[in-house]
């Protein structure tokens, strides 16, 4: 069964004006399509044409450079979308809450190493927040790579520091955009359904 583009959890001028729609336009209706039609070209009549696409970045991470590089991006970007809410950021409520001042010593220490994650990642990736070990941690991620490999960790939310997740509305300015995503956008909800997962 092919990989499918799945919808936005909310419509494209939602999260305006910290991310606009015409960086949607682009960011979704042209990066994610592309890497969901080339991991459909890549599995088509292959072993892992009918897997899922968690099943098919699993297999083909070390393996299969190519497809692992779109299906990852594929899930990384779904997990994206569904890391932000229109009216979201700020501090967070319920059980990542907890988890955050039991790891982190509060919120505000957790936003720095968060913030810092992006900012410091070189060149394209992600920052993270995961679940490990009944304790979360922050990580970063070059290019395509994912928590989704490691099956020690729990992805929690996730934040897309590639060029096109903010260079129309922040230009070079990543900072502006980490701030902008953990001010106004973080989906606290999706963190703490992850967590009880977890």
């Amino acid at each position: 069964m092919p990989i499918s583009l799945p919808d936005l959890p909310y419509a494209k001028g939602d999260l305006a004006p910290h991310i606009s729609a015409n960086t949607l336009d682009f960011h979704y209706g042209k990066h994610h399509k592309a890497y969901v039609d080339k991991t459909n070209a890549a599995i088509a009549g292959q072993p892992l044409d009918d897997a899922s696409l968690e099943d098919i970045v699993r297999a083909s991470a070390g393996k299969d450079q190519g497809l692992f590089n779109n299906a990852a991006q594929v899930w990384n970007h779904t997990f994206y979308w569904n890391s932000m809410a229109p009216n979201g950021g700020g501090a967070p409520t319920g059980d990542v809450a907890d988890a955050i001042n039991g790891t982190f010593g509060g919120y505000d220490a957790f936003r720095q190493a968060f913030a810092d994650a992006g900012a410091t990642q070189f060149g394209s990736g992600w920052a993270w927040l995961v679940a490990k070990d009944g304790k979360l941690e922050v990580r970063k991620t070059l290019n395509a790579e994912t928590p989704l490999t490691d099956k020690s960790c729990t992805p929690l939310l996730t934040m897309d520091v590639w060029e096109h997740a903010y260079y129309l509305d922040y230009q070079n300015k990543r900072p502006d955009y980490i701030g902008a995503f953990l001010d106004n956008l973080v989906n606290w909800d999706f963190a703490n359904a992850n967590l009880k997962n977890a």
